[in-house]
């Protein structure tokens, strides 16, 4: 067996932290549906929601707390990918008991397509892993929006 001294080969270095800014008390609590588009919507820039895809995650915490917005991804006009990995990763550093996740369709839209229901199974089975459960998925538009949730299929 060949060893290789350890400055032969760089290494990455990762760091971990975590900063709370803002106090528990003062983060708004996400019940509903309703609520947690009303709190995306938000994070949409009205210039290009009918432009190109974006997919982002609302982090929260066991008492349905947001703990932030994670821009997950910006696509084209037809589509974004977003990665579970970098998605739990997130929600993991950020200590995340559930997450609702979003996404717009440029379209107008608000069909879920196959890829739409197969990230959401996705993310679903990874969360679980980790006891973070994905409460959500929307499908957002400039005046409305799709839950996965109010129909049964999260």
């Amino acid at each position: 067996m060949t060893t290789f001294p350890l400055t032969t080969f760089p290494l990455v270095e990762i760091t971990v932290s975590y900063s709370q800014s803002v106090k528990k008390s003062e983060r708004p609590i996400i019940t509903n549906s309703q609520q947690a588009y009303e709190y995306l919507r938000r994070y949409w820039n009205d210039d290009v929601i009918d432009l190109y895809e974006e997919f982002k995650v609302l982090l929260l915490n066991s008492a349905n707390r947001v703990l932030g917005v994670y821009e997950a991804s910006r696509g084209g006009l037809t589509g974004t990918v977003a990665d579970p990995r970098l998605i739990l990763g997130v929600a993991i550093k950020t200590c995340a008991t559930a997450m609702i996740v979003a996404h717009n369709h440029p379209s107008g839209g608000h069909t879920p397509s196959r890829a739409d229901e197969q990230i959401t199974e996705k993310l679903k089975q990874a969360g679980a892993l980790f006891d973070i459960r994905v409460t959500d998925h929307l499908i957002i538009s400039a005046d409305d929006y799709y839950s996965f949730a109010d129909e049964g299929r999260v």
